[in-house]
């Protein structure tokens, strides 16, 4: 029986020593992120696995407890084609964008603006946070154009205005944004804009300090067949080499995409993440290894002084790379 104890004592003592080393490590990323703005693009299983769902939920209210200004972005494909399918209209794409004529529209609009975003809102409440749902259209937040008449209207993002998100986040608020825009000035039309692209634009426009994706994959893998093939960190210059080579491709093109347009419009770090692992933004957010993979401007970004764990680095020294999380 004493021996017993003595396991179970020492069991508790490692138990401490951990989360004490979590803490002592979380420290410094509290005080980094602090007042920063971060825009999250919600999607992927994280916004269809229930215990996912308030995972994300906790993680963006610890984050905008602690002082950071998070901003969360969401599609939502998969219910807008389950609405379509009940209403028994067929759901058509061309070049993956989808076809949206005027019934379209006004389904995608109430999916999005209307059930999703309030969903998510109600759960973030649920977690103790505050938080406001919007849509690109409210305060004339993202303005569009449409891309081509056969799309019906589907748009592009051609201006972003912040100021009711700026706004909201100086008042403490969690704004939750659904990716529905207005047309252009003398163009009332309402346009379905790529979640991606628009939450990319979001985080320049608001001078975001992180932008991240939450997908269904580990982030850039160098075999796709492997998930331990992650690579953890890529430079800006060396995207292009990666996406002639084969190593991004297909799905992963237009999220490294969006990844590039955040880095060139300022914003100094961009993320991939695996959205099915449970508190990954807070891994991302608080910890030495972080996780998925960060693509970045080298000569935008202030490195530490951490050593690198990992050899999956797309270029430049091992403690560089170690340090920009």
């Amino acid at each position: 029986m004493f021996g017993e104890n003595n396991n179970m004592h020492d069991t508790l003592l490692l138990d401490n020593a951990h989360w004490a080393d979590v803490l002592v490590q979380a420290l410094p990323y509290f005080k980094r992120w602090v007042g920063k703005v971060v825009v999250i693009k919600y999607g992927g299983n994280a916004m269809l696995n229930d215990e996912l769902k308030i995972a994300v939920m906790k993680d963006v209210v610890l984050l905008n407890t602690i002082g950071v200004h998070v901003v969360l972005v969401h599609g939502g494909g998969p219910e807008i084609n389950k609405m379509l399918e009940r209403v028994g209209k067929e759901s058509k794409f061309i070049n993956g964008l989808r076809c949206t004529d005027a019934e379209t529209i006004d389904i995608v609009e109430m999916v999005l603006t209307g059930k999703l975003n309030k969903e998510i809102v109600g759960m973030l409440l649920q977690e103790g946070g505050n938080a406001v749902g919007l849509s690109g259209i409210d305060g004339g937040m993202i303005r569009a154009k449409q891309i081509d008449g056969k799309l019906g209207f589907v748009g592009e993002v051609t201006e972003v205005h912040p100021e009711i998100v700026n706004s909201l986040l100086k008042q403490g608020f969690i704004p939750v944004i659904s990716t529905v825009a207005l047309g252009e000035d003398g163009d009332t039309n309402r346009y379905n804009i790529n979640a991606d692209t628009a939450s990319a634009k979001i985080a320049v426009a608001l001078g975001a300090e992180k932008f991240v994706q939450l997908t269904n994959v580990p982030g850039v893998l160098k075999n796709v067949d492997e998930p331990s093939s992650l690579i953890t960190r890529i430079v800006l210059s060396d995207v292009q080499q990666f996406i002639d080579d084969g190593t991004i491709a297909d799905g992963m093109i237009p999220k490294v995409e969006c990844c590039v347009a955040a880095l060139k419009g300022g914003v100094p770090r961009t993320h991939i993440i695996d959205g099915r692992i449970p508190h990954s933004l807070l891994i991302e957010m608080f910890s030495d290894r972080g996780i998925g993979t960060m693509i970045y401007d080298d000569d935008s970004v202030d490195f530490d002084k951490r050593i690198a764990s990992d050899g999956n680095m797309s270029s430049g020294t091992a403690s560089e790379h170690a340090a920009v999380q």
